[in-house]
C-alpha cells in the first residue's frame, strides 16, 4: 500500500476537475488542486482545499495524483517538468485507446504507476449517491486495488483490464453507441414534427420502445460468440431491407432526409447482397472490419 492515501491531488480544474475534486473534499479527503486559471481554484479553496503554485508542486503533494485536462497533448505540456517517481497517476483526461497506451508508457519510464479512466457521466451527476455515474479504469491492478475507496468516491468504479487503452476503447464504444441513438432519435422526431402528436406523449412512446430494443443486444454478443448470426433471429435481412423501403418512402413524403439512416442501411444492403438474408444485423459488424 502505498503512503498518503488520505491525500489526493487534483490538476485541472473545468467542471470535471472540480466536481471530483469537491466530491473527495466533501468526504474528508486532503486535496491539492491546481489549474492554468488559478480563480478557478477560489472556490474549492474556500471548501478547504489546498492550492498548488505550480503543476509540479501539485504533483509532489500527493501520492495519489488526478489528472483531468483538455486533451492527451495538454497533459504531456502540464506534467512535462513534475517529477513523477513514486506517485500514483489516474488520467481521467478523454483520449484514444492508442493514446492512454503510450500516456501509461510514458508514465512508467518516469517511474510512475499509471491507471487511465473514461467517466461516464457529466457534472452533475459526479458526488451524488445513486446518480448512476461510474467510471471505466484500466491500466495498474495495484494501483486500482490501492486506491479503490478513494476512487470510488465522486463516481462508480468499474476496472476492465490490465490493457491501459481499455478505458477508453469501452468509453468510446458507449458513446459510440450513443451517437447512434441520438441519430435515430433525431430522426424519428423530424418525421413527426408538424403532426398532432404531442412531442413529450411521443417521447414517452419513443422511451418505451427504445427501452424494450436494448436487450437485442444480448443476441448480437451471443452471435459474435458463436459465428452463427442466425441464431434467435425472428426479422431476417431479407425482411429488413424490404421494410427499410417503407420507412425510406415515409421520410421522403414526409420531407424529410434520410441521411441519418441512409448508411446503416446501405451496410445492411451489401451484407444481403452477400448471401446472409437469413441473418440479422449483427453482420454489419464485419463489414466495419477493416
Amino acid at each position: 500500500m502505498r503512503e498518503d492515501t488520505k491525500k489526493i491531488s487534483v490538476l485541472g480544474l473545468g467542471a470535471m476537475g472540480t466536481a471530483i475534486a469537491r466530491a473527495w473534499r466533501g468526504a474528508g479527503y486532503g486535496v491539492t488542486v491546481w489549474n492554468r486559471t488559478v480563480g478557478r481554484a477560489e472556490a474549492l479553496v474556500g471548501e478547504g482545499a489546498e492550492v498548488a503554485g505550480t503543476a509540479g508542486e501539485a504533483v509532489a503533494a500527493s501520492g495519489l495524483v488526478v489528472v483531468c485536462l483538455l486533451d492527451d497533448a495538454s497533459v504531456g505540456e502540464v506534467l512535462a517538468d513534475a517529477d513523477l517517481m513514486g506517485r500514483d497517476l489516474v488520467n481521467v483526461t478523454t483520449s484514444t485507446p492508442g493514446q492512454a497506451r503510450r500516456r501509461a508508457d510514458w508514465a512508467g519510464a518516469r517511474g510512475a504507476r499509471y491507471l487511465d479512466g473514461g467517466i461516464m457521466a457529466v457534472p452533475p451527476m459526479i458526488g451524488v449517491p445513486d446518480s448512476g455515474a461510474y467510471v471505466f479504469y484500466s491500466g495498474s491492478p495495484e494501483l486500482f486495488a490501492d486506491h479503490r475507496d478513494a476512487l470510488a468516491v465522486p463516481a462508480g468504479t468499474r476496472y476492465v483490464g490490465e490493457d491501459a487503452g481499455s478505458a477508453a476503447l469501452h468509453d468510446a464504444a458507449l458513446l459510440s453507441a450513443m451517437t447512434g441513438m441520438f441519430a435515430g432519435v433525431s430522426h424519428a422526431f423530424a418525421l413527426m414534427r408538424g403532426s398532432e402528436a404531442a412531442p413529450r406523449e411521443f417521447a414517452a412512446l419513443l422511451v418505451e420502445w427504445l427501452t424494450a430494443m436494448a436487450p437485442s443486444a444480448n443476441g448480437v454478443a451471443t452471435h459474435l460468440e458463436t459465428g452463427d448470426y442466425t441464431l434467435g433471429v425472428t426479422s431476417n435481412l431479407v425482411m429488413m431491407v424490404e421494410g427499410n423501403g417503407t420507412l425510406l418512402r415515409t421520410a421522403e413524403e414526409q420531407g424529410i432526409s434520410p441521411e441519418l439512416l441512409s448508411p446503416f442501411m446501405a451496410l445492411m444492403e451489401r451484407r444481403l447482397a452477400g448471401g446472409h438474408g437469413d441473418e440479422g444485423t449483427t453482420g454489419v459488424i464485419d463489414l466495419l472490419l477493416r
